[in-house]
């Protein structure tokens, strides 16, 4: 394979990460699933990489009823590799804070399953309804400790694979959004989420009653529209995402939460030896809790690898800026600018694209 070297604009002498690159504009997962594969061995080449005997891999499972999430064919190549090389593999996740088909252990590990992830075990890291935990202290403005799924303690290193699209409250889903909230317990997910109400535009409303369905914290009563009291609301947006006419929204006057998902991100890989792995494919509007279809809002454009981070999900940002042509998901570098501050990464980074 030959080797394509770019590095930022006018940042040459300037220290960067490298962040590797295969383009991949298809729909072909089998495909896709190798040049994962491709990109992971380049890491383990360029690093001297030793593998432990257990490693889990970090997915999102997607919710029930969504269409677009990486499909669990496209890890088949790298769960295959790390077998024949004498490295067990599991999947873990934790439970997420909204209502759902993974919002238990039970139900989470059957939407996993009803998915296709069947390959290797599953592991559920914050117990059976998203209460174990282990706090790990990082000292940083918002947090001093952070909630972090009591399951991945007993490993050093992971392979966090993460699917590209938009997110409702982080602006973006990639790696950090798969370390901050994929790694914290549910009442670390609580935390980050805190002093965010959604308000409700009563013009649009139509008081159908999904959003007080949806709602697990009995936060939303319905008259004529829709009522939130702030009191009860945790802010985890799941009311949003359900609102068949867009009259919820939230308010960001005075919340720090690109900060607080940095800082948890950053709790999360304290300690760890991490490779991370990104599918800019099956780009939506919206992430993979959303339990509905959606459509791609544009075209495909590969997959990349790194070693930090936030150089890669720059990278992968950029990428789509570029390709699309419009500032999409912009507000998430609130995000990678917090983390570079703090000392996580650098948004600073060297483009190695392979040409296949």
């Amino acid at each position: 394979m030959n080797m394509l070297v770019k590095s930022k604009k006018g940042m040459e002498g300037v220290n960067m990460s490298k962040v590797y690159f295969i383009k991949n504009s298809e729909s072909d997962y089998n495909q896709l699933g190798k040049d994962a594969l491709e990109l992971l061995k380049k890491i383990v080449s360029e690093t001297e990489h030793q593998f432990e005997k257990e490693v889990p891999i970090k997915v999102h499972f997607g919710e029930k009823g969504n269409k677009t999430f990486i499909p669990a064919k496209s890890y088949d190549e790298i769960i295959n590799y790390l077998k024949e090389n004498g490295v067990s593999p599991s999947y873990i996740e934790t439970n997420v804070l909204y209502r759902g088909s993974r919002t238990t252990t039970e139900s989470h590990i059957e939407t996993a399953k009803f998915h296709g992830f069947t390959q290797i075990p599953i592991i559920i890291a914050d117990g059976d309804i998203g209460t174990e935990y282990n706090e790990i202290e990082i000292n940083k403005e918002h947090f001093k400790k952070c909630k972090i799924g009591k399951g991945y303690e007993k490993y050093k290193q992971f392979i966090v694979m993460s699917h590209f699209k938009g997110h409702i409250a982080a602006g973006f889903g990639g790696a950090i959004k798969q370390l901050g909230m994929g790694f914290a317990a549910r009442s670390g997910k609580m935390e980050q989420h805190s002093d965010i109400a959604p308000i409700v535009t009563a013009e649009e409303c139509i008081a159908c009653g999904i959003c007080k369905n949806k709602c697990n914290y009995g936060a939303i009563d319905v008259e004529y529209f829709a009522v939130i009291d702030n009191n009860k609301c945790v802010g985890c947006a799941g009311c949003i995402a359900v609102c068949p006419k867009g009259a919820i929204s939230n308010s960001w006057e005075g919340v720090n939460f690109y900060e607080k998902l940095s800082e948890y991100a950053y709790a999360a890989s304290k300690g760890k030896d991490i490779i991370y792995i990104t599918f800019v494919h099956n780009i939506t509007e919206e992430c993979d809790c959303v339990g509905c279809a959606m459509k791609p809002i544009m075209d495909n454009v590969g997959i990349l690898a790194a070693k930090d981070p936030i150089a890669l999900d720059t990278a992968c940002l950029d990428l789509v800026q570029k390709s699309s042509g419009k500032k999409l998901f912009d507000k998430g570098r609130d995000s990678l600018r917090y983390a570079e501050k703090i000392g996580f990464g650098t948004m600073q980074y060297q483009l190695i694209e392979i040409n296949k």
